[in-house]
């Protein structure tokens, strides 16, 4: 492995868990995160959804809905998505609490406002090692179909970097052939740490 990837969404349920599973189950150095206030997950209406503090044990939630409504959250696939996250991780992390996990390589976001908020905090933080990040959005809608569907094209992007000796050189045309062969717009910026 070349480099360090983090995957991230809003509440780190769904889409990011999507892709750190397949990452990891490929054998690639990966992490995931949120960067919502709150971790959010779908309730019986829109104006109830349920709602923890980031660091709330997958268990713990799976538990609590399961004795909610077993019914409604088996439907929807709220449980087995909490199922798949607690064979990855403990529980899930927000990207702006991230700075004792190390640097990463490369981030990858599913939604523009948090490719926005990643971009944000890591130009706020201190950057005493100039080193680079390659921040990447490919934006996937917060469903269970798309979710594996992104979480697929985030695994194929990323062993395509993989597979290149600096991602520096050859982001350009990683991008343009993904772009061209998906059709799908990617937008990247580069920051530092």
């Amino acid at each position: 492995m070349r480099f360090r990837y983090a995957m991230v969404c809003s509440s780190n349920q769904n889409r990011s868990m999507e892709a750190h599973a397949l990452l990891k189950r490929q054998g690639l150095d990966v992490a995931s995160y949120g960067t919502g206030s709150h971790v959010k997950l779908p309730g019986p209406s829109l104006r109830e959804p349920n709602v923890y503090d980031f660091g709330t044990p997958y268990k713990q939630m799976f538990d609590e809905l399961r004795r909610k409504d077993p019914e409604l959250y088996k439907r929807n696939g709220i449980l087995q998505m909490i199922k798949r996250n607690l064979s990855v991780k403990l529980a899930p992390q927000r990207w702006q609490d991230n700075a004792g996990d190390g640097v990463f390589d490369v981030v990858m976001t599913f939604e523009e406002k948090v490719f926005d908020s990643v971009l944000e905090d890591l130009n706020n933080r201190e950057q005493s090692l100039t080193k680079t990040i390659l921040v990447m959005n490919l934006e996937v809608k917060d469903n269970h179909e798309e979710a594996a569907i992104g979480g697929r094209l985030a695994l194929e992007l990323c062993q395509e970097i993989e597979g290149n000796e600096t991602w520096e050189d050859t982001i350009d045309d990683i991008v343009a052939g993904f772009e061209k062969q998906h059709r799908r717009k990617l937008v990247y910026s580069i920051s530092f740490y």
